[in-house]
C-alpha cells in the first residue's frame, strides 16, 4: 500500500513536554548551568559541537560521568584525520560503564535483557544474572589463557549468550569479533581468519523461518580453518542432538585444542573485575568491505565507542532507564553492537532471534507488544515490506507504549514515513539514522527537539561535521553530493587489522579528499538542517542493510570454470526498490541457461548469504575496465541510475571502451522498464 505524500511534508512536531523531557534538553540545561553555554536551538548546539571539539567531547564525558581509572592528559592530541588521538593517558573499560547501571540490593533484579525467538518464548535476564554470567565466562576465558589483546570470535545468533560472550571478552581487555551463523562459511572464514583468534564461541544450530539449520559441521570446518585457535566453547541451542565436546586434540603446531560446554563456563561464582585499558585500546573488530581484496577488519576502541554510543542513544534516540529498546538485527550487523549499547545508558534491551516475516509479517510488532518495547528499530526494508504487504501493525498489536520508531540500513522513502504514521500510530516520533559499520555510529539521525519531515532525517549528529560535497569538493545545501565528514570523531577506526602501514585505511576513506572522510553515500543537506540519504555513491553492495564488497561475490562466482569474468552493481537509491544485476562473461562454448543461473545463485547463497543473490543474471561480451584493469562498477551503476552516457566514463581511460556499447543498450531498456 503506497500512500501519496510529498518529500519534505511536515509530519510531526514534538509536544513541549516531549521536547523538554528529553535527554538532549537536559544536556542543554546542564551545559548552561555548569559551563555557561546557552544554546537557543539545536543548530547552534551542533555548530558548537563540531567547532569546539575538545569542549564538546569533554562535556559529553562529564555529563555521563564516564569514569577514567587514570585521567587523560588532554582531550584531543592531534586534530587530524586519520591520526587523531583522543583522551591520551586515560584508562577505562566498556564493561565497567555498562555495569555501573546494575545497582544494588533489589535494584539488581531489574531487567537488563528481554529476549525471544522463533524457538524460544519471551524471557527476562536481570542485571544480577547478566553480571554473574559475564564474570563467570570471563573467569573461564582467563583460565583458557585469554588476556589483553587476544581475539575471541563468536559464531552466534542474536541471543543473550552473544551479549554475555562479548561483555566477558571486553572485560578482560581481549578483542571481540562476531559473525552470524546465517552467513556463508566462506564469508565467515574470510573475516575471522585474518585476525587469528584464540577462542571460538559457536552455536550448534539456529532456527530461521521455521527451519532448523544444523551448524555442527560448519563449526568443525571453522576450527579446521583457524590454526590459531586453542579453545572452542559450544553453545547448545536445543534444536539438534547435543553431542559431547570432543576430547582435547593435538594440532599440527604442537598445541592442544580444547573444547568446552557453554553451561560449564557459567558455573564460576566470582566477582566481575573489568581490566582498565587505554582509551584507544581495541574493543571489537567488525567487518566492512571495499570493492577489492578481503573484507576490511575494522578496529574500534573502548573509549571512542563508549562516547559515541552514549551520544547517539541518549541524545538522538532519547533512551533512558525507563525505556525498553529493540532494534531488529542480525548479530553480524553493526546495529547489533548499537543495540547492546543501550546497556551503557541503563536501558533494558529486547532481542529477537528469527525471521521478521515468519510466520507472518506481524511477528516483530507482536514481539514489541509482548516485550513492552518503547523504542523500536529495524532496517528500512522491514518497513517498506510491511507497507507493500498491507500490514496494519496497530490492528495486530498494542503499540501504545511505543514512542519512537527508528530505521537504518538503506534510505527510508517518504511513503514509508506516511505508512508508519497511518498504520503504527499517528503521534509517534520517526527517527531514522544513517551511519555505518566503519565508525560504529551515525552521521545523521533524529532529534527530539525538531519536527519530522517525510523522507528526511532530522539533523546532523552532534560532534559529526557532515557535509554534502559537490564534484569540486565544496559543501552545498539543498543539492545532492558526496557525504563527507570534515572533522575527526572518537569512534573512527583505530586501524584496520593487518594494515601495518595504514595504506588500506587511507585508501578506504581518504582517497578522494585528503583529511576528509568520504563515506560513499549520496546525501542532501536541506536548508532547514535535515538530511536525505539517496543510496551508495560507491560500488559497495548494500542488501537489506548488510554491506559487502563486490570482491567477495566475484571470488565465489569466478571460481566456476564456465565464468571468465563478472561484475555486479547494487542499484539502491531513494524511492526505488533495491535491484542488483550480475553480469557474467562466459568461456567460449558456454551459454547462460537456467541450470547455470541456478548454480550461480546457490553458490552465492551458500558462500555469502541469501541477501546477496542477484535479482537478475545477464551474459555480457565483456566487463568494462580501466587502463589499470579495475572493473568499472561505479560508472555502470551511474548509467543504470539514469546518468548521461557521456558523463559516466572517459573512454580514453579505458582498456576496452567498446565494451560500453552493450551496457548503453541494456540501460536504455532497463530505464524504460523502470518508468512503467
Amino acid at each position: 500500500m503506497t500512500l501519496p505524500i510529498e518529500e519534505g511534508a511536515l509530519l510531526w512536531t514534538p509536544a513541549p513536554a516531549f521536547a523538554s523531557g528529553s535527554q538532549l534538553a537536559r544536556f542543554m540545561t546542564w551545559l548552561r548551568d555548569t559551563r555557561g553555554l546557552d544554546f537557543p536551538d539545536y543548530d547552534s548546539l551542533w555548530q558548537w559541537s563540531v567547532t569546539d571539539l575538545e569542549a564538546f567531547w569533554e562535556a559529553l564525558r562529564a555529563y555521563f560521568d564516564v569514569h577514567f581509572d587514570t585521567p587523560a592528559s588532554t582531550v584531543l592530541e592531534r586534530r587530524v584525520m586519520p591520526g587523531a588521538r583522543w583522551f591520551p593517558g586515560a584508562t577505562l573499560n566498556y564493561v565497567q560503564q555498562v555495569f555501573r547501571h546494575a545497582g544494588t540490593g533489589a535494584a539488581r533484579q531489574r531487567t537488563a535483557i528481554r529476549h525471544a525467538g522463533e524457538a524460544r518464548p519471551l524471557a527476562d535476564i536481570s542485571w544480577q544474572t547478566l553480571e554473574a554470567e559475564v564474570a563467570s565466562l570471563a573467569h573461564a576465558l582467563r583460565e583458557m589463557g585469554v588476556g589483553t589483546g587476544d581475539r575471541v570470535v563468536g559464531y552466534l545468533p542474536n541471543i543473550p549468550a552473544t551479549v554475555v560472550a562479548f561483555l566477558a571478552t571486553a572485560s578482560l581487555g581481549a578483542i571481540w569479533s562476531g559473525c552470524a551463523p546465517d552467513m556463508g562459511q566462506v564469508a565467515v572464514i574470510d573475516r575471522i581468519r585474518q585476525i587469528e583468534p584464540k577462542v571460538l564461541v559457536a552455536i550448534d544450530a539456529y532456527q530461521y523461518g521455521g527451519k532448523v539449520h544444523d551448524r555442527t559441521a560448519v563449526v568443525g570446518d571453522l576450527v579446521a580453518a583457524l590454526p590459531s585457535l586453542t579453545d572452542v566453547v559450544t553453545v547448545t541451542s536445543g534444536l539438534v542432538s547435543a553431542a559431547a565436546p570432543p576430547s582435547p586434540q593435538p594440532r599440527g603446531d604442537g598445541h592442544t585444542m580444547r573444547w568446552h560446554r557453554w553451561a560449564d563456563t557459567l558455573t564460576h561464582d566470582v566477582p566481575l573485575t573489568p581490566t582498565p585499558v587505554p582509551f584507544d585500546h581495541p574493543l571489537w573488530i567488525v567487518y566492512s568491505s571495499g570493492t577489492t581484496g578481503m573484507p576490511k577488519p575494522i578496529v574500534h576502541g573502548h573509549g571512542g565507542i563508549v562516547l559515541e554510543q552514549l551520544k547517539l542513544l541518549a541524545f538522538h534516540v532519547d533512551l533512558d532507564a525507563d525505556d525498553v529498546f529493540h532494534w531488529y538485527s542480525s548479530s553480524g550487523w553493526i546495529m547489533w553492537n548499537a543495540q547492546i549499547g543501550g546497556l551503557l545508558v541503563g536501558t533494558p534491551i529486547a532481542l529477537y532471534d528469527g525471521n521478521p516475516g515468519w510466520p507472518d509479517a506481524g511477528v516483530l510488532w507482536r514481539f514489541a507488544d509482548d516485550a513492552r518495547v518503547t523504542v523500536f528499530g529495524a532496517g528500512a526494508a522491514f518497513y517498506t515490506a510491511g507497507m507493500k504487504a498491507e500490514v496494519v501493525p496497530s490492528a495486530i498489536a498494542d503499540l501504545s507504549r511505543l514512542r519512537a520508531i527508528g530505521s537504518t540500513g538503506s534510505p527510508l522513502p517518504a511513503e514509508a514515513y506516511a505508512w508508519i504514521h497511518s498504520h503504527v500510530r499517528k503521534d509517534i516520533w520517526i527517527a531514522p539514522i544513517s551511519g555505518c559499520t566503519d565508525f560504529a555510529g551515525a552521521f545523521v539521525a533524529g532529534c527530539p527537539l525538531l519536527p519530522v519531515h517525510a523522507g528526511e532525517m532530522q539533523c546532523r549528529c552532534l560532534g559529526a561535521r557532515v557535509e554534502a560535497f559537490n564534484e569540486q569538493g565544496k559543501a552545498v545545501i539543498d543539492e545532492v553530493g558526496e557525504l563527507v565528514c570534515t572533522e575527526p570523531m572518537p569512534s573512527m577506526p583505530l586501524f584496520l587489522w593487518g594494515d601495518s602501514d595504514g595504506k588500506r585505511y587511507r585508501d578506504s576513506y581518504f582517497d578522494m579528499w585528503p583529511q576528509v572522510w568520504r563515506h560513499g553515500d549520496w546525501i542532501k543537506i536541506t536548508s532547514r538542517g535535515g538530511a536525505i540519504i539517496y543510496g551508495r555513491s560507491d560500488a559497495t553492495i548494500n542488501r537489506h542493510g548488510i554491506r559487502m564488497g563486490t570482491s567477495e561475490l566475484y571470488r565465489v562466482v569466478e571460481e566456476l570454470p564456465e565464468v571468465l569474468d563478472s561484475m555486479v552493481v547494487d542499484l539502491e537509491y531513494l524511492g526505488r526498490e533495491s535491484y542488483m544485476p550480475l553480469f557474467v562473461v562466459l568461456r567460449d562454448g558456454h551459454a547462460l541457461d537456467d541450470a547455470l543461473r541456478t548454480t550461480l545463485c546457490a553458490r552465492i547463497r551458500s558462500a555469502l548469504s541469501s541477501r546477496h543473490v542477484p535479482n537478475e543474471i545477464l551474459q555480457v561480451p565483456a566487463v568494462p575496465r580501466t587502463l589499470s584493469g579495475k572493473k568499472m562498477e561505479v560508472p555502470i551503476k551511474k548509467l543504470l541510475l539514469g546518468h548521461a552516457r557521456d558523463k559516466i566514463a572517459n573512454r580514453d581511460a579505458m582498456a576496452n571502451p567498446d565494451s560500453l556499447d552493450w551496457y548503453f543498450a541494456y540501460a536504455e531498456s532497463f530505464l524504460a522498464r523502470q518508468m512503467r
